[in-house]
């Protein structure tokens, strides 16, 4: 039996349609903006930017060139940007920043990066402002998230952003925004593989009209080399994954982009190799089974490679946001 393809807008309108998502975390500033521009060539519409990335005047660049070369208009990219840790009390400068850096004058959507507030860093004393403050240290501070999303809900207002959504929360954090917002969240970004599917948390997402888009689509790639995993870790070398990709013929990165197509999210993925680009949008021409969804969906271990309550100890601070 095949698995039927999902409808990939169920969750609400989106533009443009295509729910292929590039990505620039760790995209090195030395070629961003080329790799902005080729990735534009190569058909991606939806960019997913972040202050933390420090390389929103980079993509900024590209953007401007794939415009006035005729690539794409403005109205057809959807642009992401992220407010950072250190700015929930100053969301409007935040996002006014970005948008400055990027050269734009909206955001498709912006979003609250992680359920967490740190000490503010002044804009002209360091940018991106990262994890530590200007003593070296990383120091959190008490914040009502009801009151950021407020502010968030203030951006759409201003014209500044047309949706907004959050990164990293979980179901009882959505319900606490839920409570009380006037503009529900539009997105859920959050890490989503075969070693960490989260399927109660995509389900619920989903059931309260959320677009959810799944980061790290293929798992520990992009940790090794930060030591978050090891070569082991790995799904491109998995037996379940490169037996499906040799039946389909297609590559382990093609397999699991298009199993977190059939679940409904937007796999995000990122590389800064023109060929990579191009077989990473390759996977709209075949499906998974039902069995070789299930095959994939028994690999699931909860297992995060991306988790502020393992790697802040690191910085001197214990900062759990999952259980």
């Amino acid at each position: 039996m095949i698995a039927q393809a999902p409808n990939i807008l169920q969750a609400g309108t989106i533009s443009p349609a295509d729910p292929l998502i590039f990505g620039f975390w760790k995209v090195p500033k030395s070629v961003c903006a080329t790799v902005c521009y080729q990735a534009i060539k190569s058909g991606y519409r939806r960019l997913d930017c972040a202050c933390d990335y420090g390389n929103e005047k980079e993509v900024g660049e590209g953007i401007a060139k794939a415009i006035q070369d005729g690539l794409c208009t403005r109205e057809d990219l959807f642009v992401t940007s992220k407010l950072w840790n250190t700015y929930h009390k100053h969301v409007a400068a935040a996002c006014q920043r970005s948008l400055d850096d990027l050269q734009l004058s909206y955001l498709d959507e912006y979003l609250i990066h992680f359920p967490i507030s740190m000490e503010y860093v002044p804009f002209d004393k360091k940018y991106p402002p990262e994890w530590l403050n200007l003593e070296g240290k990383m120091v959190l501070v008490p914040n009502d998230m009801c009151a950021t999303w407020k502010a968030m809900e203030e951006l759409v207002d201003q014209g500044m952003a047309k949706t907004i959504g959050v990164c990293n929360f979980s179901t009882q954090l959505l319900r606490q925004i839920f409570s009380t917002c006037k503009i529900r969240p539009s997105t859920l970004q959050i890490e989503l593989h075969p070693h960490n599917s989260q399927e109660k948390l995509v389900r619920f997402a989903h059931e309260n009209g959320m677009n959810v888009t799944a980061f790290s689509t293929l798992a520990s790639s992009s940790y090794v080399e930060l030591d978050m995993a090891t070569a082991d870790d790995s799904l491109m070398t998995n037996s379940v994954i490169v037996d499906i990709a040799k039946a389909k013929n297609k590559t382990p990165a093609q397999v699991l982009i298009r199993w977190a197509l059939q679940r409904n999210t937007f796999p995000l993925t990122k590389t800064t190799k023109d060929e990579r680009m191009k077989e990473n949008r390759n996977v709209l021409d075949f499906k998974l089974t039902l069995d070789e969804m299930s095959k994939i969906n028994a690999l699931n271990k909860n297992h995060r490679y991306n988790d502020p309550g393992v790697f802040c100890e690191g910085m001197g601070t214990f900062c759990p946001i999952y259980e």
